[in-house]
């Protein structure tokens, strides 16, 4: 068994967009700029966007916060949204979740321009990568896509089983393992007998916030198993996979935490820069 470590291949990816972000600035005396959008107080948000801000300090990334309060309305938040959008020195534009109850958030994200999309959240974005065209993916299924070329995990050919159907998450992971070349099952809430399916997964991805869903006797000896949820239980972070049992029989297992979570935002950098450098293209 060996360890799918993205603490440290994130480490390696912004060194190159350090560097990246450097000559671009050079080039074109041009800064990426990315713009978080933090509505209330909620703590796990909060340190995540903290993480992001630093993370964009040590690539070079010009990052600012608009932290909203939880009363916040609708219409406020799309204002906000409409002022970024139309920022020529802010190239990327998130809106961090979970939002307040009041806020209708597809109806938001709708909103941010599809070339700022960083997130890939955008239905047109979506579409885009359910098709197979180059776009903005989501950052967690891009990430884990990075890991899997990283480790020269192919997936061509491969039986894939995505458990958990989200539209930020599941879904957008199992397009990019099918553009990949996977055969894909999407496991979910309604799904019968979940372990038929993930013991014939090559590949396991799991991303439903439920610690421990998936044991060792769910897995096909020698199987992947990618581990997206994160879950603090008794005051650690536990993922949903059972990590003790399920590395008896991987060939590959990310840990939790050190594994998925790292990558993630290394490709909120890797699609800020993209965006600031298609916006350089634009210009010239």
């Amino acid at each position: 068994m060996r360890l799918l470590d993205g603490k440290a291949l994130s480490g390696i990816i912004k060194g190159q967009l350090k560097q990246k972000t450097a000559a671009l600035k050079e080039r074109h005396s041009k800064v990426p700029g990315l713009a978080v959008i933090l509505v209330g107080n909620d703590p796990a948000s909060e340190i995540y966007v903290e993480m992001k801000a630093k993370a964009c300090a040590e690539v070079g990334i010009y990052s600012v916060v608009h932290k909203m309060p939880e009363t916040v309305g609708q219409d406020e938040i799309v204002d906000t949204i409409r002022m970024i959008n139309a920022n020529p020195h802010l190239d990327g534009l998130l809106v961090q979740l979970p939002l307040p109850k009041q806020i209708k958030s597809e109806a938001l994200l709708e909103k941010i321009a599809i070339e700022k999309d960083v997130d890939g959240f955008h239905p047109h974005n979506l579409g885009k990568l359910f098709t197979g065209l180059d776009t903005f993916a989501p950052c967690t299924p891009l990430g884990v896509m990075r890991l899997l070329e990283e480790y020269q995990i192919g997936v061509d050919g491969k039986n894939a089983v995505v458990v958990g159907a989200s539209n930020i998450v599941g879904k957008p992971m199992a397009a990019l393992l099918l553009n990949a070349g996977a055969t894909v099952d999407i496991c979910h809430i309604l799904t019968g007998d979940l372990s038929e399916h993930t013991k014939k997964a090559d590949i396991l991805v799991v991303g439903v916030g439920k610690p421990g869903l998936i044991t060792g006797d769910m897995i096909k000896e020698g199987a992947v198993a990618i581990d997206i949820g994160t879950s603090k239980v008794e005051g650690k972070l536990r993922g949903d996979v059972e990590f003790e049992s399920a590395a008896k029989k991987c060939s590959f297992i990310t840990p939790v935490p050190g594994g998925v979570g790292p990558m993630t935002i290394a490709m909120l950098l890797s699609n800020t820069l993209k965006a600031a450098e298609i916006n350089v293209t634009r210009e010239q």
